[in-house]
């Protein structure tokens, strides 16, 4: 039976469960963007538009100055070599999936060289490749193919070498001279910089879909009780109570013998202690805990002090504006690498109040960031901290504090 399996019991059983849920967000929010299904498909099949149009264009200017080529033939094998290679790789990865297998995408790189080098030889004699050059400068881009289903490294690297095939084609070939310079540098260029302009739309888009999948990850916590266990902490406590019942199940129908056997009787005393630690972290950890430990933007650079859980007496509307205000602080970076932390410290709590609205007790919040200047932060970061109560801000060391004075209601009401 399942529930004998001590390797999943033990004293380290909350450890790992806390590690799976922070490698459990991490994972969902990672392969996320890579599914045709969230719009990559979309941006793929828009790079694949744009290199047809670039093959048209090309195989235009080849058939006007056909008679010009000294070895036309060699120049038409170079096309249809690139045909085949373009469509049987968009075969391959219909039939496949999203992800091209690194032995088709290494034959499709090795196509494509072949494709430059047929193509040299059929212009070598003009000596002006920077002009003449149709299929070759074609083939450098036919990366915007797999542009969505390789990664990013794979294509920057395959890109470098495909131009750089081209550039030493040009500089053995091409003497250079003012006039003709330009020429041989703009098709370098164009054999290159769609697929890196490529590649940083796909990059962004990508950490725009993490930035949203991880928000509505955590948003979901907004509307938890006071106190509450995270999601993935919630698979964990299934799993134990199925594994409960299965014990007493079997205790019941007498498959299992009371007094419990040694090894037994560890067993079920390993789960019981384990939903007991369960049920006390469940007693202490608030919405905002479990938002900023199942998120793997904030896990990273949030941090916060709540030592009375007061978290848990914000309503919707000031948890909304707290999560929102943390989210804006740490994701809204001039640069990817920019280093931003944010310290939030709650409590503890002052006496009650009379308002309009009934009693109230104010909640003290402080947030303070490294990294963030008080000139850059945007209005709308002004507008969620609103939400949670009246503020005062402050700058010290090019970075920011807030004062927030939250007014909750009294639990002792409740």
């Amino acid at each position: 039976m399942s529930f004998l399996d001590e390797s999943t019991l033990g004293s380290g059983l909350v450890q790992r469960s806390r590690r799976r849920e922070s490698d459990g967000s991490s994972r969902v929010v990672r392969d996320g963007p890579r599914r045709s299904g969230l719009g990559i498909g979309f941006i793929g099949l828009g790079a694949t538009i744009i290199f047809a149009l670039r093959a048209a264009y090309g195989f235009g200017w080849f058939v006007v100055h056909w008679n010009s080529y000294p070895a036309p033939i060699t120049a038409l094998t170079s096309w249809i070599l690139l045909a085949i290679v373009v469509v049987s790789t968009i075969m391959i990865q219909r039939a496949v999936g999203d992800r091209l297998p690194t032995g088709a995408f290494v034959a499709f790189l090795v196509g494509l060289a072949l494709v430059i080098v047929l193509d040299f030889i059929a212009i070598w004699s003009f000596h002006d490749i920077g002009r003449m050059a149709t299929s070759s400068v074609t083939a450098a881009m036919a990366l915007l193919v797999v542009l969505t289903s390789r990664r990013t490294g794979d294509i920057l690297m395959s890109s470098a070498f495909l131009g750089l095939l081209i550039a030493i084609g040009v500089l053995l070939n091409v003497p250079l001279a003012t006039a003709n310079v330009g020429a041989q540098i703009a098709a370098v260029a164009l054999a290159v910089l769609p697929v890196i302009i490529g590649v940083i739309v796909v990059g962004g888009f990508r950490r725009l879909v993490q930035f949203e999948l991880d928000r509505v990850l955590v948003q979901s916590t907004v509307s938890a009780p006071r106190f509450a266990v995270g999601m993935m902490a919630s698979e964990e406590l299934a799993r134990l109570d199925l594994a409960a019942e299965e014990l007493l199940e079997s205790v019941a129908t007498g498959k299992v013998s009371l007094p419990l056997e040694p090894r037994m009787a560890s067993v079920a005393a390993s789960l019981a202690t384990e939903l007991r630690l369960h049920l006390i972290e469940g007693r202490r950890e608030t919405w905002l805990y479990h938002a900023i430990q199942e998120s793997d933007l904030l896990g990273k650079s949030v941090s916060l002090t709540d030592k009375s859980s007061l978290a848990g007496l914000l309503d919707s509307r000031q948890r909304d504006g707290l999560l929102a205000a943390a989210w804006l602080l740490v994701s809204d970076a001039p640069t990817a690498n920019a280093s931003r932390t944010v310290a939030i410290t709650i409590g503890p709590a002052s006496g009650s109040i009379e308002t309009s609205a009934g009693r109230k007790i104010t909640v003290p919040i402080v947030i303070e960031t490294t990294g963030v200047p008080r000139a850059r932060v945007d209005p709308a970061i002004w507008d969620a901290i609103g939400r949670v109560g009246r503020y005062a801000d402050s700058s010290q060391d090019s970075s920011l504090r807030v004062d927030i004075a939250c007014l909750v209601d009294n639990p002792a009401d409740r």
